[in-house]
């Protein structure tokens, strides 16, 4: 069993949802979040507003699901995001579960 996490902005909603049925895993769990990232450190001298944080309506969804599934999400994540022209990209976290009462 892994537990998989994947991030991105809200406009990808849709498309994650798509992604996750044709992996196999058809129960997850979702929360709307906020992408937050702080630029300061990529600011330089001639930035008007060096310390400038930029937010984003972003979304969260995780789920536990058989391993086998994992290989299928990660493959149609990785295109999903080759033929994006955004910078912005889904993330995907996959993690391994040691102990767990849940049921597959």
């Amino acid at each position: 069993m892994k537990l998989i996490i994947i991030t991105a902005v809200k406009e990808f909603e849709k498309d994650i949802k798509q992604i996750l049925k044709r992996s196999n895993i058809f129960i997850f769990s979702y929360q709307e979040i906020i992408g937050y990232r702080n630029t300061t450190r990529e600011a330089n001298l001639d930035n008007w507003f060096p310390g400038e944080r930029h937010e984003n309506e972003s979304i969260m969804l995780y789920a536990f699901v058989k391993s086998e599934d994992t290989v299928t999400l990660f493959e149609q994540i990785n295109e999903f995001n080759d033929k994006q022209e955004s910078l912005s990209k889904v993330h995907l976290a996959i993690l391994k579960v040691e102990k767990s009462n849940y049921n597959l």
